[in-house]
């Protein structure tokens, strides 16, 4: 008998715009089915949540997406679900984080910040000896420049505001993976909790789609220029972008990337965070701004939410994270020279 997971009976459930979004998605990241989600912490956690239960133990990527953290750190903690953070550049990590318990691996390569990557095949590998269930987040790179389900990943899951969308007007999220683990998530944790897309959300992302090739590749071949430029400033301590040389796992990026993609992040040599500021504040093309994949280019420097004090191994103060747009490199690059000299 064919129910509301099969049919349009219910938006909430099976809405045809919505549908089609979901085949198209699917498609790109090489799975059997997709599903849309009102954002995209809503996507990670409903594929959390589908597939541990109370006793359960997770392995996680240290330093993913703030939400992610929340999720496993301050949500499932109350349901007795506990969570390990390993250093995810050795994928033998997660293999010694392994318990009896250890229902899921959650990857986020490159992450969106400090751009650390996974060995997507070495962990899948490991994941698969041991019974264990892969979700690795893919919103830095999009479909286009990485396919992790190829690589012997489970889930995919997207910020589908960033690239996907391209516009920066629609809020939503994907998850991706085979039919049976789809079905799983739908039938439980998208229909109880909701965070379904409304199908205009999802008209707008299928127009971002299709513009989607020539945006990411345009993002990527400026990102390109401005990484170099900005390696060889003598008032840049460091760039995190994983196709640089100078990057400590650009051979992996290169094997498991297709290309990179148009986020990138710095550390200026400034003395104090009034150094920072006044860089920040003379951007003039950059907008302050912590999300990417639009057509303007953004800027967001972390000494915005944390301090100098910050513990030993965090995030630094003097790390700002750039993305690069749309627009021509030639007034980006100049934007920068002269904030640069403020510092």
């Amino acid at each position: 008998m064919r129910n509301e997971f099969d049919v349009p009976l219910y938006t909430r459930g099976v809405n045809p715009t919505v549908a089609m979004v979901r085949k198209k998605l699917a498609a790109l990241e090489h799975a059997e089915d997709a599903l849309l989600f009102s954002s995209g912490s809503a996507a990670i956690a409903a594929g959390v949540m589908s597939f541990v239960k109370a006793g359960d133990h997770i392995v996680c990527v240290k330093k993913p997406y703030s939400w992610t953290t929340k999720l496993l750190s301050e949500l499932l903690v109350r349901f007795n679900v506990s969570t390990t953070y390993v250093d995810g550049t050795n994928a033998e990590n997660f293999r010694r984080a392994i318990t009896p318990e250890t229902r899921l691996f959650i990857l986020e390569s490159p992450n969106s910040i400090t751009f650390e990557l996974q060995d997507l095949q070495a962990v899948a590998a490991i994941a698969k000896e041991h019974g264990i269930l892969t979700l690795c987040d893919n919103s830095y790179n999009s479909p286009l420049f990485q396919n992790p389900i190829d690589l012997g990943i489970d889930l995919v899951a997207h910020s589908g505001t960033k690239y996907l969308n391209g516009h920066s007007d629609v809020v939503c999220g994907v998850l991706a993976g085979s039919k049976e683990h789809i079905r799983q998530v739908m039938s439980k944790e998208f229909m109880t909790l909701g965070a379904a897309p409304s199908p205009h959300d999802a008209w707008l992302l299928m127009r971002g789609l299709r513009t989607l090739e020539l945006r990411v590749h345009r993002s990527a071949d400026s990102a390109e220029r401005v990484a170099n430029f900005l390696e060889a400033h003598p008032k840049i301590l460091q760039v995190n972008w994983p196709f640089l040389k100078s990057f400590p796992q650009e051979p992996l990026a290169r094997k498991q990337m297709k290309r990179c993609a148009g986020l990138m992040s710095i550390r200026l040599k400034a003395a104090d965070m009034a150094g920072v500021e006044r860089f920040c504040n003379g951007l003039k093309r950059f907008l302050l701004a912590v999300s990417w994949g639009g057509y303007e280019s953004l800027q967001f420097p972390t000494a915005a939410v944390i301090g100098p004090d910050m513990p030993k191994g965090e995030l630094p103060w003097d790390l700002v994270r750039i993305y690069v747009g749309l627009e021509d490199p030639e007034p980006l690059i100049a934007d920068l020279e002269q904030a640069l000299a403020l510092v």
